[in-house]
């Protein structure tokens, strides 16, 4: 059978074929077709990619959390400033140290609530006031408003904000840039034995019961900070957050115990001059703003 072409009006040609003349040659059937080679090189490429891809990762991961850790903080910072506000009082923001003497205070009736404080530490806080309006005259009553809440896993304030021997002088600065006079000081946190903990339900001063010397910072009913409700703080309040891995103390059915975490920063030092976040508190307004390293 011979191949034919008909054209009819301005309709487009109609090729007839034979049976075997317009099969597709060898070499057109394979011509997208990838060798070995090809396939080989392409994969090489994509390891390579991998390779690179995932260690940026594992930063960004890492960065995720300290901007949350940093946006939590912030949030809650100003939340304090604003109970204090609204309710004309002073409200304390009370932190969890490492574990060291503080579990030595609580009765019986408050270990079960002291053991759910025990992955908090150096992350940990909740608000209290003292008194609120409505008390009689000397007679004020300590409540927590909300629960205790925790930063992100990963995340944690720096250890050396916890040492109440560096009142006086700073603990350490964490430097952005000495020759603009960026060098933050990081003194410690105030601490007090004014508060229950780690619940209201622990009376101060009750009979033979007493509370530890807990780390705060307060906000007076104009949103300032305070060291006593009465007078200002004398400066400025730095809070510098770390990331990296902590390590509980446990037993051998992975039940927490009272002994102090271990804190690794994880890049090395990255509470005070590689990669820092820190929360600064403006003593006059209460206001908090996020300072960051400025990479040069």
């Amino acid at each position: 059978m011979s191949d034919t072409l008909q054209v009819t009006g301005d309709k487009m040609p109609v090729v007839a074929c034979a049976s075997n003349s317009c099969h597709a040659s060898p070499a057109a059937r394979h011509s997208f077709a990838f060798t070995l080679l090809e396939l080989l090189v392409v994969i090489t490429i994509l390891g390579i990619i991998a390779a690179l891809s995932v260690p940026a990762l594992k930063n960004l991961g890492k960065s995720n959390v300290q901007v949350s850790a940093s946006r939590q903080m912030l949030d809650d910072i100003g939340r304090a400033r604003q109970l204090a506000i609204s309710q004309h009082t002073t409200v304390y923001m009370v932190f969890v140290p490492q574990e060291a003497n503080w579990w030595g205070y609580l009765p019986t009736a408050q270990l079960a609530a002291g053991t759910n404080l025990l992955d908090k530490q150096c992350a940990g806080y909740a608000f209290v006031s003292l008194r609120s309006v409505g008390d009689q005259p000397g007679q004020g009553f300590s409540r927590y408003i909300g629960e205790w809440k925790s930063l992100p896993d990963g995340a944690f304030i720096a250890t050396n904000k916890f040492n109440a021997a560096s009142w006086t002088y700073p603990s350490y600065y964490a430097i952005n840039d000495y020759s603009i006079g960026a060098a933050y000081p990081i003194y410690a946190f105030n601490y007090t034995n004014s508060f229950p903990f780690p619940t209201e339900t622990n009376f101060i001063y009750s009979g033979s019961v007493q509370v530890p010397f807990l780390p705060y910072i307060a906000f007076n009913y104009l949103g300032q900070l305070t060291v006593d409700g009465l007078n200002l703080a004398p400066r400025d309040e730095y809070i510098p957050l770390a990331q990296g891995t902590v390590t509980y103390a446990t037993d051998t059915q992975k039940a927490l115990q009272p002994l102090p975490a271990d804190f690794t920063e994880n890049p090395v030092g990255n509470s005070t001059n590689s990669m820092f976040t820190v929360i600064r508190i403006d003593r006059l307004t209460g206001r908090a703003v996020l300072l960051k390293q400025k990479v040069q």
